[in-house]
């Protein structure tokens, strides 16, 4: 017969978790701004056009942009706590190389390793919503998603501290140390998540999504270089426009795509997308431009003449401010919309691009701009997956959140070679060596604003909320336990032998009431096994494991989860769940 039983199915996940989760995603952000104390060193620590340095930053960027749906995709597949150690390694051996390097290319490769550690993040928090019971749930979300704003406003003065008194390749081993703690932290307390998908990892849509970013990212760093008319400028342009389009078309047709294309078409997925592209795009103009502004000598006749230190302090507040705004942004959502709340958000990040215009000449002045910022990018930021999972069903909040985070990496990667290209070309010849001028960052700051006034442009004809809204969040936590919910409600217990001991990796497959199959996964060491259910209604619970007769029980879902065993030495029978 088959075994029922009331009890949720243990999680396994101890006190630990949840730090050593946000320990790793502390990391990983580390690497997005580990390099940007040195940054206006860098052409001449790697004898290179500056031109050229900036993609020792883009290129961690675009592997991060990359790498985000990629391991998300293998991690349903193959195991979340795997993939994220993955992950991790990735961007050790990448630490590596790059400290084991001063020359351009070697050093571009290793850090196109670091960036692919951007993935362990929704790794991370989709390993807090499998493992953890739903009370704890929001809280340890909460503190995995601010861990990436901790992680960059700390790297800053820390980066700057090492670069300053050793070697700058130490801040690579620092990074590499840091990444093998994290895996053996993660190793020893984070258990593997029970949830699996069906179908197949999208190859070639990860191989035409890496071309067609890498196509258009090249020629706006090299453009100037080649010649904005140039063959071979317009060829790469033209080439990533053909290739991104096939891209599109493809993933559109195919059966388990790397990024879900289909939500785009909806003005309220597709305007928030484009807010997104634009919000990540002011984001990174300011990690890029006032750590340098800060640490020219003031033999420039504009540069502040800071230390490495206290630049990174003074830069620190924009990811601490960013965490500390969630809470006003919930209460601003719940009594406006986060329609409104991104509005506001773009306003004031606006208004502290524009300030900036006129506040250069002085240090105090780079820590106001940089509070103001992090108050209207934290805002911004936590109104985007809000917007999205009231626009979508709750079924395609996942694939939806996962094209908008996405947009905002590409944003952030435009943003690196754009504004790094202008800096090259607006630099002037100090001693034969090319320093940033008061015009290239007056310039930055003037694209982060205008590219603020395009997405506030998106935003504003975002359409006004259903009266009867769907799913609602006031925080991208929020959301994410929303979805952990919808996720919970299905059928979870144990697969059991003729002694009632535990079946390991026996697959269990969920068959709706038209044969088809909605649902499938394989059971953990201690046999436990659980299966989301896409609607109310009957379905068969096939199991089957060598060496074990298989099981075909029917089972009827009613809209509360139920723990059901499944004895794989007897016969099964009807069950509620």
């Amino acid at each position: 017969m088959t075994h029922t039983t009331n009890d949720q199915p243990a999680r396994r996940a101890g006190g630990a978790v949840v730090p050593v989760l946000a320990f790793a995603g502390i990391v990983v952000a580390v690497m997005q701004t580990l390099l940007v104390p040195v940054i206006k060193d860098l052409p001449q620590l790697l004898d290179t056009a500056p031109s050229n340095a900036t993609w020792v930053l883009t290129s961690t960027l675009l592997s991060g942009a990359v790498a985000t749906p990629i391991m998300g995709r293998l991690g349903d597949l193959y195991g979340k706590r795997r993939m994220l150690i993955l992950s991790l390694a990735v961007m050790v051996v990448g630490a590596l190389v790059s400290a084991l390097t001063s020359t351009l290319l070697p050093m571009i490769a290793g850090r196109t390793l670091q960036g692919f550690a951007m993935g362990a993040i929704p790794l991370g928090i989709g390993l807090m919503r499998d493992m953890l019971p739903r009370e704890k749930l929001g809280s340890a979300m909460a503190l995995m998603s601010s861990s990436i704003g901790v992680g960059g406003g700390l790297a800053l003065p820390l980066a700057a501290l090492v670069a300053q008194h050793a070697d700058w390749h130490a801040l690579f081993y620092g990074a590499a140390g840091l990444g093998v703690l994290s895996i053996a932290l993660t190793l020893l307390v984070v258990p593997e998540s029970p949830m699996r998908a069906e179908g197949s990892f999208d190859v070639l849509g990860a191989i035409g999504l890496s071309a067609g970013l890498v196509l258009f990212l090249l020629p706006i760093t090299k453009g100037s270089d080649w010649g904005w008319t140039s063959g071979t400028t317009l060829g790469m342009f033209g080439a990533a426009a053909v290739v991104l389009v096939l891209w599109g078309l493809f993933e559109l047709r195919s059966a388990a795509p790397l990024v879900d294309l289909r939500t785009t078409a909806r003005p309220a997925v597709l305007f928030t997308n484009l807010a997104s592209i634009m919000v990540g795009v002011s984001f990174y103009v300011v990690s890029l431009v006032l750590p340098q502004l800060l640490q020219l000598p003031r033999a420039t006749g504009y540069g502040l003449g800071q230390s490495m230190v206290v630049a990174g302090l003074l830069v620190a507040p924009l990811g601490l401010t960013m965490m500390v705004t969630a809470p006003v942004y919930a209460r601003l959502s719940a009594k406006y919309g986060p329609k409104v709340t991104l509005i506001l958000g773009m306003l004031i990040i606006a208004v502290g691009y524009g300030a900036g215009l006129g506040l250069m000449s002085a240090a105090w002045q780079s820590l106001v701009i940089s509070v103001v910022l992090g108050a209207g990018i934290g805002l911004a930021y936590s109104s985007l997956p809000a917007l999205i999972v009231g626009a979508v069903p709750a079924s395609e909040t996942g694939a939806a959140n996962g094209l908008n985070t996405l947009m905002r990496s590409i944003g952030t990667s435009v943003s690196s070679a754009v504004i790094g290209m202008v800096l090259a070309n607006t630099a002037q010849n100090v001693g034969g060596v090319a320093v940033p001028t008061m015009h290239g960052f007056r310039v930055s700051f003037l694209i982060a604003t205008g590219a603020v006034a395009i997405g506030l442009l998106m935003a504003l004809f975002l359409p006004k909320p259903d009266r009867a809204p769907r799913l609602r969040a006031s925080s991208e936590e929020e959301a994410a336990l929303e979805r952990a919910e919808q996720v919970l409600r299905g059928f979870r217990g144990r697969v059991l032998d003729a002694e009632g001991a535990p079946v390991a990796r026996a697959k269990v497959t969920l068959i709706d009431r038209r044969g088809r199959q909605a649902g499938a996964t394989l059971s953990e060491p201690d046999g436990t096994y659980a299966l989301a259910v896409p609607t109310e209604g009957a379905y068969v619970l096939a199991a089957r494991a060598s060496g074990h007769g298989p099981l075909a029980s029917a089972a009827t879902h009613s809209g509360e989860e139920r723990a059901v065993d499944l004895d794989l030495a007897l016969p099964g029978e009807s069950v509620s769940a």
